[in-house]
């Protein structure tokens, strides 16, 4: 994978925790970037603090696994406001988490870069990607099969040059 200043584009993926839903999701770009040779890197944040440097959720994993998208290496880590300067694109998986995320921009600009992940297939809804944690395994794969065909979209945008 490349390293942030080598990529030409840097894409950062943020839930509330960073163990269940921004992980899949940077787990599914990161593959698929990989996949069709893109120069670009992908991270993933929660806006809290809960799971700082732990794994993701094991109910994800083994989705991921299930599903030959890798995630079990991935750590947990707290989205900071030095983001907004590392990412030009930042997909939110909620309207919690894009408040959290918007409360600490600095101005619009900041504000601009902040996506809602589920807007790539429905857009301008703010659709929420939901939070599989309380749920089971079937809500587990209801959001890996969600978010995978929301990264499909951010691949061909990528590929158009959209977010250039």
């Amino acid at each position: 994978m490349l390293r942030p200043e080598e990529a030409s584009l840097r894409i950062l993926m943020v839930c509330l925790g960073n163990i269940c839903r921004s992980p899949m999701a940077d787990g599914l770009l990161r593959r698929k970037v990989m996949e069709n040779k893109l120069s670009v890197y992908v991270d993933s944040a929660g806006t809290a603090n809960y799971h700082v440097g732990e794994a993701p959720d094991k109910r994800m994993i083994q989705t991921g696994a299930k599903f030959n998208t890798p995630i079990h290496d991935l750590r947990a880590r707290q989205f900071t406001v030095r983001d907004f300067d590392q990412f030009e694109v930042i997909y939110c998986m909620d309207a919690s988490n894009y408040a959290n995320i918007c409360r600490l921009a600095r101005n619009e600009a900041d504000k601009a870069k902040v996506l809602f992940m589920a807007n790539e297939l429905y857009p301008s809804t703010n659709t929420a990607v939901p939070d599989p944690y309380y749920g089971s395994m079937h809500d587990f794969e209801e959001v890996y099969h969600l978010l995978d065909a929301c990264t499909d979209k951010v691949i061909e945008k990528i590929k158009d040059g959209k977010f250039r």
